[in-house]
């Protein structure tokens, strides 16, 4: 429905008169075809449910109030993280009523591309010396404030801190960033990888970096990270992330710079680039942890089954 913010997708309040039992809706109040899916559905004595992000704290009053609306008539409410839960408590939700579910990339894959890994000589083929390295990965975009990471890397020069900075995807607004690595006389220091999206290309990539950091917006970014044992490194504009940064918990599997602050950005890349072995090592097995005890499919279909009383 252009120009409403509304979406309608056709047919799916059909799917109320099939024969089942629950009905689990992986979007929000916003496509109204789930609107007349969920009454008709719970007027048969139906269960409904949603998979969603919650209320969230920058909401507008009539978005909140389509979604507190929306969000009464399920059964239960699936979310990414606990954030959207406390504002969902805070918004009136018992907390019985929510469901914590998180969120996962294909770890069954990644986790046998990790099997194969050790450390290699990747980053000391490419760019001849054994600096430590930090990596962004993603798509390079101005809500990703990649040129931070530019600025903190000039700015760790001249405090005699070097680092080799690997960047991963494809430039999709023209943000210049080459232009600004060749202005700072930052070349030799900074690999610009391209697009990849092969785990087995991906996973030494990550798995011999020092820190993965992402200046701007962070989400599933923090996953693919973590699983290769990776710490993350991201702002505290904890509103704008998606829930997957509450994987990183400061000083254990990463840490968050105060928002545009370059100096106590580099203050952070200095704090990681800079564990022993032993620190380092435990930092991987922290990952590790938290990836498996919340993030990936296996968790995630226990949480679900258990809640609808599925065998």
């Amino acid at each position: 429905m252009p120009g409403t913010g509304f979406i309608w997708q056709k047919g799916i309040w059909k799917l109320a008169f099939k024969p089942y039992k629950h009905y689990i809706l992986s979007s929000s109040s916003g496509y109204l075809a789930n609107w007349i899916l969920a009454l008709f559905a719970i007027i048969q004595g139906k269960k409904v449910y949603s998979w969603t992000h919650g209320i969230k704290g920058n909401n507008t009053r009539v978005r909140m109030f389509m979604e507190k609306n929306f969000y009464k008539l399920c059964h239960k409410v699936f979310l990414y993280g606990n954030q959207g839960k406390e504002n969902m408590i805070q918004a009136g939700f018992s907390p019985d009523k929510l469901v914590l579910v998180y969120n996962s990339l294909d770890y069954e894959k990644q986790l046998a591309v990790r099997q194969t890994l050790k450390p290699s000589q990747i980053f000391m083929d490419h760019f001849g010396n054994d600096l430590p390295v930090i990596l962004y990965i993603g798509r390079i975009q101005k809500s990703k404030k990649v040129d931070l990471l530019i600025e903190a890397l000039k700015n760790s020069n001249a405090q005699k801190k070097f680092y080799n900075l690997v960047i991963v995807g494809k430039d999709v607004e023209n943000n210049d960033i080459p232009k600004l690595v060749e202005k700072y006389g930052l070349n030799s220091q900074v690999w610009f990888y391209g697009p990849c999206y092969d785990e087995e290309e991906i996973g030494p990539l990550l798995y011999n970096s020092d820190a993965c950091v992402s200046p701007g917006l962070i989400g599933l970014t923090a996953i693919h990270s973590l699983t290769y044992g990776t710490p993350v490194i991201t702002s505290n504009d904890f509103i704008s992330h998606g829930p997957e940064f509450e994987a990183i918990e400061e000083g254990v599997t990463g840490s968050f710079f105060e928002e545009g602050n370059v100096e106590n950005l580099c203050l952070k890349l200095s704090e990681w680039t800079n564990l022993s072995q032993k620190e380092r090592e435990k930092s991987r097995l922290n990952a590790y942890r938290i990836i498996e005890e919340k993030y990936n499919a296996a968790s995630q279909i226990k949480t679900i089954k258990e809640t609808l009383a599925l065998r």
